[in-house]
Order: structure tokens, then C-alpha cells, then sequence
């Protein structure tokens, strides 16, 4: 089903008059790397109990539920759950960790592996819970599972109503147990005035999953459920919760969001009549009107087109440092100058700037000159500065040009669909992002999916969550690519999956050349589900993936009728290839390689280019499994 709502805004405009101006989307706190907590020892954290320790390395079995097993070092913090907890009625969050540091507004970042069956959570403040959970095997997040803002609870409330206002993600996004989750988190706490009483509630502003958005713009009322505090603060600690479930996080780190923000004062308008190309000569160009004002808006003038407005005040800022700013001018352009300096020049396209200011009182300046008369007027300015989250200083944002409802391709049966795909991080012989041209993508209602690759007979890709975005293929004459909308893990740049090599360690065929590589394109089985055909160094191929029981990941079956010798296939490649128990190796520790029937071949792991690889000869048949 391809899900189809298009609603048109205008375009930008490019290389017109003497400002080139661009539209201002409102711009979402996304964390950037801030203060590391130090994971030298427990230092950071107040009265840490037993079940908590720092190591230099974890790892999960598949097998079993609620264990972790620790390496010695630094740099991992790990929740170990005591077998025999003794409760505490006048301490109920005894064996959870709390920081030193108090945070109010914060962004967020961390990597934490979950054991099997395992759960935990973060909370902000010590009373806002995102929960931390093993969810690989669900196919629809409820508001326990990974992600989710958990609920708040109320005793009085009727039997299956008590717990109320949990926010499931949106998707799921997660790693199997054993897996590095990566999470961001925008979270601004509430607001209180100087009698101490709340006016304004926190908010979840965003969470990010594994790459993908689960949460947005998510109002708490009050603490969710286990909160340790049963009142709301300005300010309050981290919490990581240690009775429930074994754990381990690395890389946490935070920016907080505690000084006060920049102010316009004395803010004067002047509106001057006409298409400028250039700036005017104030002093003889009378302004069609003028006035003081509160705000940036370009409400301010009342011609629908060809104007200009003139703002001067004074921008008193409390906290030096570096500054960003993102001015929005759909329809024209503009230019922006503080304490004399230019900060948005004219003839800047991406009408973005930065500057170092002082602490005080400095001069202000913006233009804005409208002359695109399919435009609506708008006028948007974000700033962003140290210890400060960027936020509008105007009235309004402008466009960033035409945008448009998404084009979605949901998979709710199997679901095959033909596109260019790009392969970020991956480069062609241009220096530029990779992209496969004869990418099959292949989409399943256990929501797991894959690309393949028909040039290579090579596996891209695989997925969890959503199927495609196909925007970019179908909107207007678009570019023949569509994206991943899950949980993305990618296999590297594609190559031949099959390869004659003299010995283990010579080097793999690099593209089609020798291979008498043909491609014979794929056959549906009775739920539409490809098996791909070709050729390759004489040998006839089939090659059948499917997904796993429970979407657990998908296991690829390859079959060699007349396989020549000293054939080979590279199953993986990655940073780091470990071998682990059972026929199982871990890639990166992003996903899992599961050697299932290679009719009784040795694999080897190899170096190459810098990288690993791990290959295993042909003997007619192979099957293998990819967990993630």
C-alpha cells in the first residue's frame, strides 16, 4: 500500500536581487557530543550500590535472559542485579543510580546493551522515565517497551486505568540483546515562577533511536510511574534504573541548558516601498511606515510584495561565547549585522552565521527585502548559543521551500519494490555517496526488511520498522531513490558475493570482470517472496532470504548447482569480526552472523583493506543467518 498526501508550499528561490534569501525550517534539538560523564570509576554518581561497576567490556548471550558478562577495564558502566536484594520501604530506588550533576533542560546521548529479557530505564530528573528495554521480538511498542515515555499512574483511577499519558515509540527501532543501542534525548523540565509554582510542563522534545525518530514534542503533566520524587524541580538528577534488569552504557554524554538567553531591546521598524536590489540609501529613501516594536515579524508591513524592513535595537546578551543564528526569508533575502559586524551577509545562500559576542548591550541589525510575489511574507530567526538551546528570537519561520507529505511505502504483506539506493558513509570512484542502481528492496509485515543488490548478487541491507520512504523516487519528476525507513544496518559497500580465490587470503574480485557474472532476475514462492537467480563463474545461483521467526533478523539460503573450485562466499565484512560460541560472530557490535549449514566448511575471518571479512568455501550449498 503506498500511502499518498501532498500538500504544496512554495519554492525557494535562488539568484534573485541583491540578497539571496532561503525559508527557515523550525529547527529540531538534535543532542551534539557535550561534557562526557566519566566512566573511570562511580565517582560521578552518589552512593552507588553493589549491583553497579565499571568494566572495559560487556557481552550478552542470546541464550540467556538477564546476564551480562563483564571484562575488566573503564569506560562501561554495568548494572549486574543482585541475586538476593534486600528492600528498603524507606528507600524503594535503593539499587538505582542517580548523578551528582542536577540537569534541567539537557540533551541526551548514549549507547547501552540490553541482556536478554532484560529492562531498565532513564529517567530525567529522577521522575520522567524513557524506558530501556529488550524488545527485539516485538512487532508493535507499547509504552513499556524500548523507547517508550513510560506511563504516570494513578491508584484512584478504575482497574485498567490506573496507568495513564504513556507515549509508545513510534516504531521499533531496536537491537537485538548484545547489541550497542545508540539513544539521543532533548528533554526541557519544566518551569516554575519565583513562588515556586509550576507554569509550564516539561517536555520530551525528541528521542532518537538507532538513527530513528520514536518521539517528538511529548508533554508531561507530572513524574511517570516510579518516579523518585514525588514533586516537580527545575532541576534534578540522571537515573538509571538497577532493580530490574542487567544493563550496560557507555559514551553517555550531555549538554545542559541552563543560561539565559539573549534579548532584543528597543527594537525600531522601518518599512521601505519598492523591489531593492540593493540596499537603500536610508537617508534618502523615505519609509513607507515606522514604529517600535516587541517582536521580529514581518507582520509589520502591509504591502503584500516588493518591500523592505529595516530592524535596529539592541541585543543584550548575558552569556559571551559563540553564536548561531538561522534566518528565515522565504520569498527574498536578507542580511543581519551585530555590534557593526556582519554575521548573515548579503548573497549568503544558506543564510546561516556564527559569531563570538561579548557580554552586554550591542547594536542590532536585520534586513529583510521581499520581492517574490507567489511568496507569503515571513520572517524567522533561531539563535543558539553556549549553555543555550537554539530557539525562535521572531514570530515566525519561514519555508525552506517547497515541502511535501511524505510518500510511504508500508509493507503490510510482502512487498517488493524496484529504486536507486544510496549508501551513506559508502563512496563511488567520484568521492561521492555510493548509490546502487539495480537495488531490489523487499519488505515484510514482520517488519524486517532488505535490499539486494542485482548488479552484484550481493545482500545492502537490512531493516527493522518502517519500509520506504519513496518522496524522492515519486514526487515531481523526482530521482529514482527511495530510503530505509527503519532501523538501518548496512552491509558496506556491495560486491560479489562469490568469489575463485587461489588461497583464503588473496584478494576479492573487485567488481564483475573474470566472474561471467548474469543476473537472471527473481521468482516469486507462494507468498511473494523472492528467490533471486544468476550466474557466476559457471555456476547457476539461487539465492533465497527470509525472515527469521519472531523478526529476529533474516537467514539467507544460497544454493550452487556446479560450483567451480576454490570458490568462496563473503558472508560480512566489518571493523571487527568476533567469534563467539555456537557457530555465531559479532559484527561491530551492530548485528550478529549466525553460520546455520555450509555443509561443513571452515569459516575463516580474514584482513582486508583495512577491514575484516569473513568467507567461507562453496561446497554447493550455504545457509546463514543475520540477528539484529
Amino acid at each position: 500500500m503506498v500511502k499518498l498526501s501532498i500538500s504544496a508550499r512554495f519554492s525557494g528561490l535562488l539568484g534573485v536581487g541583491w540578497i539571496v534569501g532561503i525559508g527557515l525550517a523550525t529547527a529540531q534539538p538534535t543532542p551534539t557530543p557535550g561534557i562526557a560523564l566519566p566512566l573511570n570509576d562511580l565517582s560521578a554518581f552518589a552512593a552507588p550500590t553493589p549491583n553497579w561497576r565499571i568494566a572495559g567490556g560487556v557481552r550478552a548471550d542470546l541464550n540467556k535472559e538477564n546476564t551480562l558478562t563483564t571484562e575488566k577495564g573503564m569506560g562501561v558502566l554495568v548494572n549486574i542485579p543482585l541475586a538476593h536484594p534486600t528492600a528498603d520501604p524507606k528507600n524503594p530506588y535503593k539499587y538505582d543510580l542517580f548523578t551528582t550533576l542536577q540537569h534541567g533542560d539537557v540533551d541526551l546521548e548514549l549507547d547501552y546493551m540490553m541482556a536478554s529479557k532484560s529492562n531498565s530505564g532513564v529517567y530525567l530528573q529522577g521522575r520522567y522515565e524513557i524506558q530501556l528495554r529488550d524488545s527485539w521480538e516485538i512487532r508493535k511498542p507499547n509504552v513499556h517497551d524500548n523507547g517508550g515515555v513510560y506511563e504516570r499512574w494513578d491508584e484512584k483511577r478504575p482497574e485498567g486505568h490506573k496507568g495513564y499519558e504513556g507515549h509508545a515509540a513510534r516504531q521499533n527501532a531496536s537491537r537485538a540483546p548484545g547489541l550497542w543501542q545508540h539513544m539521543k534525548i532533548s528533554f526541557q523540565a519544566p518551569r516554575f515562577n519565583a513562588n515556586g509554582q509550576k507554569t509550564e510542563n516539561g517536555r520530551v522534545i525528541r528521542v532518537e533511536l538507532n538513527g530513528v525518530i520514536i518521539q517528538e514534542d511529548v508533554e508531561l503533566t507530572g513524574p511517570t510511574r516510579g518516579s523518585a520524587f514525588d514533586d516537580e524541580k527545575a532541576l534534578g538528577p540522571l537515573r538509571i534504573q538497577g532493580d530490574h534488569g542487567a544493563v550496560a552504557l557507555r559514551n553517555i554524554r550531555y549538554i545542559t541548558y541552563d543560561k539565559p538567553r539573549p534579548e532584543l531591546m528597543n527594537l525600531k521598524y522601518a518599512v521601505y516601498k519598492g523591489k531593492f536590489q540593493k540596499e537603500p540609501e536610508y537617508d534618502k529613501t523615505a519609509p513607507e511606515s515606522e514604529g517600535a516594536t516587541k517582536i521580529l515579524s514581518a507582520s509589520v508591513s502591509r504591502i503584500p510584495n516588493e518591500f523592505l524592513i529595516r530592524y535596529t535595537g539592541t541585543l543584550r546578551v548575558s552569556e559571551p561565547g559563540e553564536y548561531s543564528f538561522n534566518l528565515g526569508v522565504p520569498g527574498g533575502g536578507g542580511m543581519m549585522k551585530i555590534n557593526n559586524q556582519s554575521v548573515i551577509a548579503p548573497g549568503e545562500w544558506n543564510a546561516k552565521g556564527k559569531a563570538t559576542l561579548s557580554k552586554g548591550d550591542l547594536p542590532f541589525e536585520l534586513l529583510y527585502s521581499k520581492f517574490v510575489d507567489w511568496a507569503q511574507p515571513a520572517l524567522g530567526l533561531t539563535v543558539a548559543g553556549p549553555g543555550i538551546r537554539e530557539y525562535a528570537i521572531s514570530d515566525g519561520v519561514g519555508g525552506t521551500g517547497e515541502e511535501v507529505d511524505p510518500i510511504i511505502v508500508e509493507a503490510p504483506t510482502n512487498t517488493i519494490l524496484r529504486s536507486f539506493m544510496d549508501m551513506p558513509g559508502e563512496k563511488n570512484t567520484q568521492g561521492r555517496t555510493l548509490r546502487v542502481t539495480h537495488a531490489i528492496s523487499v519488505g515484510s509485515p514482520e517488519q524486517v526488511h532488505y535490499t539486494y543488490d542485482l548488479d552484484k548478487g550481493a545482500l545492502v541491507q537490512v531493516w527493522r520498522g518502517g519500509f520506504l520512504d519513496a518522496t524522492p523516487m515519486w514526487h515531481e519528476r523526482g530521482d529514482g531513490s527511495s530510503r530505509p525507513l527503519g532501523m538501518v544496518q548496512r552491509l558496506g559497500a556491495p560486491v560479489l558475493f562469490l568469489s575463485k580465490l587461489a588461497s583464503p587470503q588473496a584478494n576479492w574480485i573487485a567488481d564483475t570482470t573474470g566472474s561471467n557474472y548474469h543476473p537472471k532476475g527473481y521468482v516469486l514462492d507462494e507468498s511473494d517472496r523472492p528467490t533471486f537467480r544468476y550466474q557466476s563463474y559457471g555456476a547457476s545461483v539461487e539465492d533465497k532470504i527470509r525472515v527469521l521467526n519472531e523478526g529476529k533478523g533474516v537467514q539467507r539460503e544460497v544454493t550452487i548447482t556446479n560450483p567451480a573450485s576454490d570458490l568462496y562466499a563473503r558472508l560480512i565484512s566489518g571493523s571487527s569480526i568476533s567469534a563467539l560460541e555456537n557457530g555465531m560472530y559479532l559484527v561491530d557490535g551492530q548485528e550478529y552472523v549466525r553460520i546455520d549449514d555450509v555443509a561443513g566448511a571452515k569459516p575463516t575471518i580474514r584482513e582486508a583493506n583495512g577491514r575484516q571479512e569473513l568467507i567461507v568455501p562453496v561446497k554447493g550449498k550455504l545457509t546463514y543467518s543475520i540477528l539484529f
